[in-house]
């Protein structure tokens, strides 16, 4: 298996992970849990694949992805009291997942022989849709409506993932390199509360 294809799997797991933790403050039971990680797991590539009229979607066509979400499950279901305790567990989860599907998305988008600027958004919304969907089955506020930095992380590994593509980066170091940029400016913005600025729409 090469890197791109473990990634995947990876930020698969995780945002499996993320959706099943997100029902810790609802009333839920195991199975609205399981749904939760489910959709939030296949949510932005599927989306994704969509747009891009591109089938058979890859979690249809590879029953390892379905094992990675069922893992991601599982593991939230069994270890949910202790992980649900740990304030900081849900963003950690769901900043990896949005890295890694920021740079695959993009990587798949430009697979396919999408321009530049296309790709960059496909990366983006692999990784920032299935966030969201969860976020609308737990009723709660979309994360993309919050004063966050969110989106604008995903389309900045994105981007900076097409670029050292076009320069010829070898992919691998790519990958790396762009992932790790999503997850330090997430780290970076919610440890010292940036935010873009706000509208005042009242002037």
């Amino acid at each position: 298996m090469d890197l791109l294809f473990i990634f995947d799997l990876v930020g698969t797991f995780f945002f499996a992970v993320s959706g099943a933790l997100a029902v810790k403050d609802r009333e839920h039971d195991v199975f609205g849990a399981g749904f939760t990680g489910f959709i939030t797991a296949i949510g932005g590539g599927t989306l994704r694949d969509v747009l891009l009229d591109s089938y058979p979607l890859v979690w249809i066509n590879d029953v390892r992805y379905l094992y990675a979400i069922f893992g991601g499950i599982l593991t939230a279901i069994l270890f949910f009291k202790a992980m649900s305790k740990l304030r900081k567990t849900l963003f950690l989860f769901d900043t990896l997942g949005i890295a890694l599907f920021s740079v695959l998305g993009a990587e798949k988008a430009l697979s396919m022989g999408v321009a530049p600027e296309i790709a960059a958004m496909m990366g983006m919304f692999s990784a920032v849709m299935g966030g969201v969907i969860r976020d609308m089955l737990t009723n709660d506020t979309p994360i993309l409506m919050r004063k966050e930095v969110y989106a604008s992380a995903c389309l900045a590994g994105a981007i900076l993932f097409i670029v050292l593509f076009n320069f010829g980066v070898e992919r691998n170091v790519n990958l790396i390199i762009s992932f790790l940029l999503v997850v330090v400016i997430r780290l970076v913005a919610v440890r010292y509360k940036l935010s873009w600025p706000q509208l005042d729409w009242k002037k």
